[in-house]
């Protein structure tokens, strides 16, 4: 039985255009997406397998594919759900999202350099990844990720709240080779509410993400 779903879109295929084309999104959703949900459940067949023979010499690419396909869902899942076609400008305290704006200027000095360091993050990927915001529990502050893939270059315990997919089936259909374009177009579409849910949800759990300070 599958453990992993792939979760169905908020939106019609064409709401994010014309910044992301309805057909961009069906092939990254139905396609790409779907394709990590069933990497990730192939890959825990294979683990049960495994621990069921006591065989364990393919284990390092088992858990390699894991950490892979599993984050690759995760991110998406989060990516669906950051964007709609109302979004856009920046969080603020007249719509209700006015905490995640201070804890923005707190952590990164204003709301302007916040966005040019996940641009940047998000546009200067090598090869294929993402740009991240994640609440960082230990010290409650905001951080930028630049993720390598789905999995690379991240903090422990860190929880994404806002994330910007760079891998080129995002957007080559419709940008080309500009990413830069790209990640410059996707703050039109940031759903700020969503992303100052999920601030929300990862103060209010922080302490049961870490066992020590």
């Amino acid at each position: 039985m599958a453990i992993y779903t792939l979760p169905e879109l908020p939106y019609d295929y064409s709401s994010l255009e014309p910044v992301i084309s309805g057909e961009i999104i069906e092939l990254h959703h139905d396609k790409h997406h779907a394709a990590y949900v069933k990497g990730a459940n192939d890959t825990l067949e294979q683990l049960a397998e495994a621990r069921d023979r006591d065989q364990w010499g393919s284990i390092n690419g088992l858990e390699k594919n894991l950490a892979f396909h599993l984050s690759g869902h995760i991110l998406h899942t989060i990516y669906w759900q950051n964007m709609t076609g109302d979004g856009g400008g920046e969080p603020l305290e007249a719509d209700g999202t006015g905490e995640l704006a201070d804890a923005i200027a707190e952590s990164f000095g204003s709301f302007a350099k916040f966005k040019a360091q996940l641009s940047k993050a998000a546009a200067t990927t090598q090869g294929s990844g993402w740009g991240v915001l994640a609440y960082e529990p230990v010290t409650g502050r905001l951080i930028v990720e630049q993720v390598y893939d789905h999995q690379g270059n991240v903090g422990q315990g860190s929880v994404p709240i806002l994330v910007f997919d760079a891998w080129e089936h995002a957007f080559y259909l419709q940008y080309r080779n500009q990413k830069v374009d790209f990640v410059e177009a996707m703050w039109r579409v940031v759903n700020w509410q969503d992303v100052a849910a999920r601030y929300t949800a990862a103060r209010q759990r922080a302490n049961n993400l870490l066992l020590a300070p």
